[in-house]
């Protein structure tokens, strides 16, 4: 990504679950604007696109379903057990994503806005905190986390613990983190504690 000049980037991150677009959702309310790192990879990947042609050509027609889209079940199912092949659709994807990022910074900077929030859930896994200006990151208390995953995926426990096991824990992620934003408790307590660090860490600088 390349930020304007003027423009202060603020990394939004956390684990599954822990309710990073919940938190984004009360940023905007405070009059944030947010570029959501997942609605670009989808945006990178829209039928008839150059990058989806490639990804294709690599992986296998297969990997288009019959309206042209791209099967994300299908190619999560080869990527994510082959860690080469997971790196090779990273190095098709990324490029698109970071020129589309930088298309949205911007149209941002243009309108005048000078703080945009960069929400995306594998900011320091992939090595990206050098790209925005500081890191904030949405936590959830483990038995919390569990809980909401199981509810939102209707999953086991089991499963749950798995996926969970699998991630960069919430507690490392925390020590990369400018700002910690508890969301454990109710969206309300939530709310309030987005308005308490809004008003503290960005003031009238929108």
């Amino acid at each position: 990504m390349t930020r304007p000049g003027n423009m202060r980037v603020i990394g939004l991150t956390g684990g599954i679950a822990s309710g990073k677009s919940t938190v984004a959702s009360f940023l905007e309310e405070q009059g944030a604007a947010v570029i959501d790192a997942d609605s670009l990879s989808r945006e990178a990947v829209r039928p008839g696109s150059a990058t989806l042609k490639r990804i294709a050509a690599v992986f296998g027609a297969e990997m288009l379903l019959p309206d042209g889209s791209l099967d994300r079940k299908r190619l999560a199912g080869v990527v994510f057990a082959f860690a080469d092949k997971r790196r090779l659709l990273e190095e098709i994807i990324h490029p698109e994503i970071r020129r589309l990022a930088d298309e949205h910074l911007a149209r941002l900077a243009a309108e005048g806005r000078r703080v945009v929030f960069y929400m995306a859930p594998l900011l320091i896994e992939a090595g990206n905190v050098d790209r925005v200006d500081e890191l904030w990151v949405v936590t959830v208390t483990p038995e919390v986390q569990l809980e909401r995953l199981t509810r939102r995926d209707n999953i086991g426990q089991e499963d749950a613990e798995r996926i969970v096991a699998s991630q960069m824990p919430l507690a490392e992620k925390e020590r990369h983190a400018g700002v910690v934003i508890d969301n454990s408790g109710t969206p309300e307590e939530t709310r309030r504690l987005v308005q308490e660090i809004w008003v503290r860490e960005i003031g009238n600088i929108t």
